[in-house]
């Protein structure tokens, strides 16, 4: 980088700068050495990195501590080395006119982002504010006068003890007044910062909402759910006031902007505030009795727990492909289509599935006639929400008389859809990025436990070969699959022996279960 002409007629003193530096000392071993650009500074010597840039730091402080304030009359320091804001027309940023400082004079602080220096300038309020990572410490205040017979203070170094940076090399500030010049105007308008974004829930708040008691809620909300989330030990009872907070001002959101997702956010919300609730109460014998009777399920009736159910069976007896990955799509198009023998999807209902070759998969299933499709499976896999794409499974469409392999009322096949997408997407199981065949044996143990979450009729375990043949996997298959289940705090206390599975679904997907009755 070039540096900039500097005026012939600017004879203003030159603005202060000190560096400190954090860098090893020898070959392959971990003490480091913090240095300071200051002479009168010494070096000190540390036992790790993480040592040094606390010391760094702390060094970097106590020179701001010792340092006057900023000087109205000093040059800024960064012209010096031409910093971009006082290159040349040549500079890709090509100007009309010429850079011109102004505003009040400043003490700039800025790091480089692997921790290696940190640095501390004078400079005007224009420079720092055109400087990309550059953090103002103090500001320069205008000189206030003073009656003609009252004398100037005299400078003293009563403040200057050992250990604390001294200015005592060419950067020191000039003994006398401080030649207190007009500082320069700037020609344009000052820069306008972007309001700071503000999110809850990955939603940004739009700095324009109104009524801003609304908009204050949300960002309040959002700060404690941050704020929860560094927690060390759960509070239930204030996570479920969040959330019905929460519940409260997405609907208020919604019936300002008119945003229907805004209304489904606010009925999860409820949703969580409700089961959280009744965890929170269920730990502690408050209000509820302690047994598992009491969780707030997805699905809430006998009548829907056996839908569910018949959905797998259905797909195990029709399946034209082997393997978990075309079974688990099968199953998840199937609710779909329950209803008439078509549905809607989009391209994220099955990339969020585990499965490896998504398009391969539905070009399979278009080839053997169980799917029929109005375009290419690439064509599906990239449709958005606000266009999706509606298939047909030709099994499940109604005969003459109406009547079908699957018997779903309208209202139910959404729920049932629902509740399989919330437990094949689960959090956990996303994070830990698990694949399509973990996905479908949590979907199915969801399915046949009994209301305390012991697999099985009566907690007795689950017979092995039905089980292989709902998830579509072999024996030797199964036990890494319950291992991922139980890393991802799904399931508790298996034990997987010739003929059974044993053990029972934790307490956070309770919710999710459709109990054997």
């Amino acid at each position: 980088m070039g540096k900039a002409p500097v005026s012939e007629l600017d004879e203003r003193m030159p603005g202060r700068r000190w560096t400190v530096r954090l860098d090893p000392v020898g070959r392959g071993g971990e003490v480091v050495r913090v240095s300071c650009s200051r002479p009168a500074c010494a070096e000190q010597r540390l036992p790790s990195a993480a040592a040094g840039r606390a010391a760094a730091v702390a060094h970097l402080k106590a020179h701001l501590r010792a340092a006057s304030a900023p000087r109205p009359g000093a040059s800024c320091a960064c012209r010096a080395e031409g910093c971009h804001a006082h290159l040349p027309d040549t500079d890709r940023h090509a100007r009309t006119e010429t850079w011109r400082c102004g505003g009040p004079g400043v003490l700039a602080v800025s790091t480089d982002r692997e921790g290696r220096w940190w640095q501390a300038m004078e400079c005007c309020s224009r420079c720092a504010a055109a400087t990309p990572g550059v953090k103002t410490a103090a500001t320069s205040r205008a000189p206030e006068p003073r009656p003609a017979d009252r004398p100037a203070p005299a400078a003293t170094a009563a403040g200057v003890g050992v250990g604390v940076p001294q200015f005592s090399h060419a950067g020191q500030a000039p003994a006398g007044p401080v030649p207190a010049g007009p500082v320069p105007a700037p020609r344009s308008a000052p820069v306008r910062r972007r309001p700071r974004q503000v999110k809850i829930a990955q939603r940004v708040i739009p700095h324009t909402l109104r009524p801003v008691a609304l908009r204050d809620e949300l960002i309040e909300l959002g700060d404690l759910f941050r704020a929860y989330q560094q927690r060390d030990q759960p509070d239930l009872a204030l996570l479920a006031d969040l959330h019905s907070r929460k519940a409260s001002a997405f609907t208020a959101w919604a019936e300002t902007t008119g945003d229907p997702s805004l209304h489904l956010d606010a009925r999860r919300a409820e949703q969580a505030a409700t089961t959280v609730l009744l965890q929170h109460q269920q730990r502690t014998g408050q209000g509820a009795s302690s047994d598992t009777s009491a969780v707030a399920r997805l699905l809430t009736r006998p009548g829907q727990w056996d839908c569910a159910r018949s959905v797998l069976a259905h797909v195990t007896e029709t399946a034209p492909l082997p393997g978990p990955e075309a079974r688990l799509l099968m199953v998840m198009l199937t609710l779909r289509a329950a209803h008439g023998g078509t549905g809607n999807l989009v391209g994220q209902d099955l990339t969020g599935l585990g499965l490896g070759e998504p398009a391969d998969l539905v070009a399979q299933l278009v080839d053997c006639d169980w799917l029929r499709l109005p375009c290419t499976p690439a064509d599906l896999l990239a449709s958005r929400p606000e266009n999706p794409t509606a298939v047909t499974v030709p099994s499940l469409v109604p005969d003459e008389d109406g009547s079908g392999p699957l018997a779903f009322g309208r209202k139910l096949r959404p729920k049932l859809s629902g509740w399989a997408q919330r437990a094949v997407s689960d959090k956990k199981l996303r994070k830990a990025k698990a694949p399509a065949a973990t996905r479908l044996l949590a979907l199915v143990l969801a399915t046949h436990s009994n209301a305390d979450g012991c697999l099985g009729p009566d907690g007795q375990g689950i017979d092995l070969d039905r089980l292989l043949s709902w998830c579509a996997i072999g024996p030797g298959e199964l036990p890494p699959l319950t291992d991922q289940l139980t890393a991802t705090d799904w399931l508790a206390e298996v034990a997987v022996t010739p003929t059974r599975l044993t053990g029972r679904l934790t307490e956070r997907v309770l919710p999710l279960t459709c109990p054997l009755t």
